[in-house]
């Protein structure tokens, strides 16, 4: 498996606005003075933010930290006391590296300030060859200029692209795109439980981090190191989540700037509503859930993000649920108060899906029939339905799982406030109704439809539809039906008449009244 630290990067690589001690010594000018590193050898990746030429014994007092010192020693010469002095006052003013040039004050290196360099971790390196400082000088100022102009650029540009997708009303998704195409590494934005709410990259890179990411999630709390750069989100003294450069391959500071940006630009996505009424951890399960119902992507490679996500995968047994017209913020309040793992997200026409994820050892059905009935009880709904498929222990066999639940919840859809259905609806309960709604993209069953229900269709009579509907699917049931509509017996006999009239039908005669009932329920399949 590849691991975060070989990802391969395409993205455009960022400059650090300073050079290492180790870059400047590869310069071609520096390497025409036939450079040696004598101590510190293990600390040339410290960077080097400005070159001091300096002949003084007390430079230190004149450093702010960060620079490589340029000497020929001329007045330590004779003087070990003041060598190992001199070395020592630049370890404490942090400086990145001394360079020495040989020559008449020392024809080789010196061993006193070697070993005290050497005892502090600073790296020395002395010159085989006459140098003009004032080349090198020149060189890597310029070069550190010009790296921290491309740095500005970079701020400057990331920041414009990330405030224009802002305005623009971008989603979350726009924004860490184009984080992913200018670091060229994964992108990762969680919570404070390290639960996975949305990812940028490469789809084969973002899969390896998150087929890994329980590891990553440890680590993301800790230091950083081989390329994971990692920063926090929140505002007004409160965090909220944190978003990480996985695998960056670019210098550190370029990488902690595109992240610090990044940031920047989901926390004012965030304040400003992010052009979407429902939380990012909603968002991560709809986007989930919905690949899993198309059966677009396969089930294994959705698998990677169901972890990450936080609903546990392991030996579990996976119940498919879809409440109609169902609150997702209230179902997962539900769940919450049950403590049943699972999640929830609102899938199109309405339906909202729960896939909860139970030990093996859980008797899914008892706690399918919790959920309902604490759903009933505690949202106020009391004639809630819930649609569940059988239970699955093979991931592969989510989607259709899901596909099942959905089914079966569009069949009830519209008969729930005119059956008594139980709390928990299965495709065995859906009959006649679950048949008609595989079969409603047929063009015979629309042409019968349309044929059947022609003299209400044409005059457009919702009212009078509305009473065949209930009168049908209360099993012609003339004193329910009149209570379901707040009329007398009287009125709803006018009605039922009118209705015979315009179609033609004997509502008595029982082959007649199940045709004019299939073809409804062909109507409201139809539409939806």
């Amino acid at each position: 498996m590849t691991t975060t630290s070989e990802i391969r990067h395409t993205g455009w690589q960022p400059l650090d606005p300073a050079l290492s001690v180790r870059q400047v010594l590869t310069l071609e000018r520096v390497q025409a003075g036939e450079p040696e590193v004598v101590a510190g050898a293990g600390q040339l990746d410290r960077a080097v933010r400005w070159v001091h030429v300096a002949e003084a014994a007390d430079v230190g007092v004149m450093l702010t930290g960060g620079e490589m010192v340029l000497t020929t020693g001329v007045l330590l010469a004779g003087d070990e006391a003041k060598q190992a002095e001199y070395i020592q006052s630049l370890h404490r003013a942090e400086a990145a590296a001394v360079v020495l040039g040989l020559g008449r004050a020392f024809p080789t290196p010196p061993e006193v300030m070697r070993r005290a360099a050497e005892r502090c971790g600073l790296p020395m390196v002395v010159l085989h060859r006459p140098f003009p400082f004032a080349e090198l000088t020149e060189e890597v100022q310029s070069r550190l200029v010009r790296r921290k102009f491309a740095t500005v650029s970079l701020s400057e540009s990331v920041r414009t692209a990330l405030t224009g997708l802002i305005t623009a009303g971008a989603p979350l998704q726009g924004l860490l795109d184009e984080v992913a195409q200018h670091s060229g590494c994964p992108v990762v934005v969680t919570n404070l439980a390290h639960r996975v709410l949305a990812t940028a990259g490469e789809r084969p890179a973002v899969d390896d981090v998150l087929r890994d990411w329980e590891r990553i999630a440890r680590q993301a709390g800790g230091s950083e190191g081989d390329g994971w750069i990692r920063a926090e989100l929140g505002g007004r003294g409160e965090r909220w989540g944190m978003l990480l450069l996985c695998g960056y391959r670019g210098e550190a500071a370029s990488g902690r700037l595109l992240a610090d940006r990044a940031a920047e630009a989901v926390v004012l996505h965030r304040m400003l509503g992010g052009g979407s009424a429902h939380t990012w951890e909603e968002q991560s399960a709809q986007g989930l859930l919905t690949d899993l119902v198309s059966g677009v992507v396969p089930a294994r490679q959705l698998l990677p993000r169901a972890r990450a996500a936080g609903l546990p995968v392991n030996r579990r047994t996976f119940v498919p649920l879809v409440v109609p017209a169902g609150d997702p913020g209230e179902l997962d309040r539900v769940l919450r108060v049950l403590g049943l793992p699972g999640l929830v997200a609102e899938l199109a026409e309405g339906a909202t899906a729960v896939l909860l994820s139970l030990a093996r050892d859980q008797q899914a059905e008892v706690l399918t029939a919790h959920f309902a009935a604490r759903l009933r009880t505690g949202t106020g709904v009391p004639n809630a339905v819930v649609a569940a498929a059988d239970p699955r222990t093979d991931w592969d066999d989510v989607p259709a799982g899901l596909r099942e639940a959905r089914h079966v919840a569009d069949a009830v859809a519209d008969s729930s406030a005119v059956l008594d259905l139980p709390a928990v609806v299965r495709l065995r309960d859906v009959h006649l109704r679950g048949l008609v709604r595989l079969l409603r993209d047929d063009p015979h069953v629309q042409s019968f439809a349309e044929r059947e229900l022609d003299g209400l269709l044409c005059g457009n009579d919702q009212e009078l539809l509305n009473v065949l509907r209930t009168y049908l699917a209360t099993g012609r049931n003339k004193s329910r039906t009149a209570q379901l509509h707040h009329v007398s017996r009287p009125a709803l006999y006018r009605r039922l008449e009118a209705i015979q009239t315009r179609l033609g039908v004997d509502l008595d005669d029982f082959e007649q009244a199940a045709s004019v009932h299939i073809a409804l329920l062909a109507h409201d399949a139809q539409q939806g």
